[in-house]
């Protein structure tokens, strides 16, 4: 029987591996439950991705996407003379207020870094990018700040439970960009 060709496969097993990541975390993924989400065989899941950490770095990088995207999409990036730190406010909060089980499975697999090291350059690829995306309105090590920032308010919200506060985040934003309360920011 000739084999079937199906150029979309890869990107099913990924999408599929990312619900199944979603629905019951990293502890529910094997090749097994990704094939029969993506209704595919068995051993296309291993032909695509012969470890569960490869198909975790193509999911985390997939997942990393999302944010990057609505960063980048954001007028406060492109403008010199926005308010630097209530774009990134305001971004974070439609960002946590959007699809909050897309948002707990990007953080999921970010953190799952810290015990799988084939996950790490993936996660520090997403920490440059976003800081690379910062850069042309401050300076490298500030827009690695702000980065580290964002990503323990987002934690906190996530881990905690508590509201996203714009204020607070704008605030703050606002003190590693080097604005004094009281005077307005200038962004970089």
């Amino acid at each position: 029987m000739p084999r079937r060709h199906d150029p979309g496969r890869r990107q099913r097993i990924i999408d599929a591996a990312i619900r199944v990541v979603g629905r019951g975390g990293i502890a529910g993924l094997s090749h097994r439950t990704v094939a029969a989400e993506a209704d595919v065989p068995l051993g296309s899941t291993t032909y695509h991705f012969a470890t569960l950490d490869e198909l975790l770095v193509a999911a985390l990088r997939q997942a990393n996407e999302g944010f990057a995207e609505v960063l980048a999409a954001h007028p406060a990036l492109r403008d010199p003379a926005a308010d630097l730190a209530g774009g990134l406010a305001r971004v974070l909060g439609e960002w946590l207020a959007g699809d909050r089980t897309g948002v707990e499975l990007e953080y999921e697999l970010y953190l799952a870094a810290l015990r799988r090291p084939a996950l790490r350059p993936v996660a520090a690829e997403w920490a440059d990018g976003v800081a690379g995306l910062l850069a042309h309105r401050t300076d490298p090590v500030t827009a690695r700040a702000v980065v580290a920032l964002m990503d323990g308010i987002c934690l906190q919200v996530l881990l905690t439970g508590t509201a996203y506060d714009e204020g607070y985040a704008r605030e703050v934003l606002g003190r590693v960009l080097g604005r004094v309360p009281g005077r307005a920011a200038t962004g970089g």
